[in-house]
């Protein structure tokens, strides 16, 4: 795929768990590659269910062949059941891309709006109207689970340049730290060197 960069976003659910491939080229140059929507019968057993999810994101992920997987990450909300539900798939996604290989990232719903509509407040219908704009799709993907999925993984081909810069000058500044503290404790130890070293009688006796 030369310099592009292929993302599997994942909008994690056990009803629907949204999926939505884009390649990611040079500069903010993304094209939709596929999207769609990993169902599972709310009437199933959990296990059961993580199982039907998890078999259909794992299809993906041997047919497109993304190098990086971008899960949203999940936040506790009014429902505590859904939210369980929500991080019980992610942790399955997580996995299946770990067993591959893949890169895994997470990103907060309030950074997915900020990347793809400049507001970190922006709401489903805002989102699903850019990403279907930035994308150039003839139309909106449905249902918002699939959009939110596409606008995953445009909002890590994004992000990732700025957080590898963000990595890359944090690293910078601890390596110069860690030189700076390598310089002093040289220093105190050659100023403790020159103390003992203080000419005195020599201990000589006649």
């Amino acid at each position: 795929m030369g310099g592009v960069v292929r993302v599997l976003g994942v909008d994690p659910g056990l009803t629907r768990c949204g999926l939505g491939v884009v390649d990611g080229g040079k500069g903010r140059s993304v094209t939709s590659v596929a999207v769609g929507v990993a169902r599972s019968p709310q009437e199933d057993e959990l296990a059961s269910r993580l199982l039907t999810v998890s078999t259909e994101v794992e299809r993906w992920m041997d047919v497109h062949r993304p190098q990086v997987v971008a899960i949203e990450r999940v936040f506790s909300q009014h429902n505590v059941r859904t939210v369980m539900g929500t991080a019980q798939v992610s942790g399955v996604v997580a996995l299946a891309a770990a067993r591959r290989g893949l890169t895994v990232a997470f990103h907060t719903p309030s950074e997915v709006k900020a990347a793809i509509s400049g507001s970190g407040r922006a709401d489903k219908k805002q989102v699903t109207a850019m990403i279907t704009k930035i994308l150039g799709l003839t139309e909106a993907p449905k249902p918002a689970d699939a959009a939110d999925a596409l606008a995953l993984a445009v909002c890590h081909l994004w992000r990732a340049p700025m957080m590898d810069r963000l990595a890359q000058a944090e690293a910078r500044a601890a390596e110069l730290a860690r030189n700076h503290r390598a310089k002093l404790k040289e220093a105190q130890r050659k100023q403790g060197a020159d103390t003992n070293a203080a000419p005195g009688t020599g201990g000589r006796t006649r």
